[in-house]
């Protein structure tokens, strides 16, 4: 199953590797190079499949958790001043996405959409101190009774060249449900309440839609 967001980029490469194996074979004679350039072209197309899939995932839906919006490795936990929006002290968890990770972003609680907004900006490397505040990137909040306002930050890296963000504001969502995509590299940040009890550790592996971040009682 794949992205909704890669369909134009696969349909594309598919006709691009289709063209090109077919011109390899009729325009190179050498066996070993025609033989390397047509595995290369499939692997190019291998690439992007694996990219844009979009694997189902079982949330279990609770009011008092917040669960991983994105796949990848948790490389921040610390107390921050987010000043965007709450202007005051939240915990700020990020996971770092590579180009190898699923890249669809998920709802970390259900709730009532009450902020999003987009943010041109640079495309420094994902892990860079000030890439939360200088890269492209989108903010959204959605506040939940039980858990309270929740703020993730979708970023772009040095590869990502386009974030989707489908969160408007008074949208009701669902805790793991699709809420956008980030092309090609990238991080995530979480801004919890300083009371959310963290679950998870540094250098984690977590799983978008299932691995819980925080609980909140």
């Amino acid at each position: 199953m794949f992205h909704k967001e890669g369909y134009k980029i696969i349909l594309i490469t598919l006709v691009v590797v289709i063209i090109a194996v077919f011109a390899i074979d009729w325009f190179i004679t050498i066996e070993w190079l025609r033989l390397t350039l047509s595995i290369g072209m499939i692997v190019l197309l291998l690439l992007i499949l694996q990219f844009f899939r979009n694997p189902k995932r079982l949330t279990k839906l609770e009011n008092h958790t917040a669960v991983s919006p994105v796949d990848g490795k948790v490389v921040v936990i610390e107390e921050v001043f987010e000043k965007e929006v709450f202007n005051d002290k939240r915990i700020q968890v990020s996971v770092f996405m590579s180009p190898i990770n699923v890249h669809v972003t998920r709802y970390p609680i259900s709730g009532t959409v009450s902020f999003s907004k987009y943010h041109p900006g640079k495309y420094l490397v994902a892990w860079h101190p000030k890439a939360s505040e200088e890269n492209e990137r989108t903010t959204v909040v959605v506040d939940n009774d039980n858990f309270g306002r929740i703020l993730y930050r979708q970023i772009a890296g040095a590869l990502a060249k386009r974030i989707v963000n489908y969160a408007k504001v008074d949208d009701k969502v669902q805790q793991g449900s699709d809420s956008g995509f980030i092309k090609f590299g990238s991080r995530v940040d979480l801004f919890l309440p300083l009371d959310a009890n963290i679950k998870v550790a540094l250098n984690q592996k977590v799983r978008g839609g299932e691995t819980v971040i925080a609980e909140r009682q």
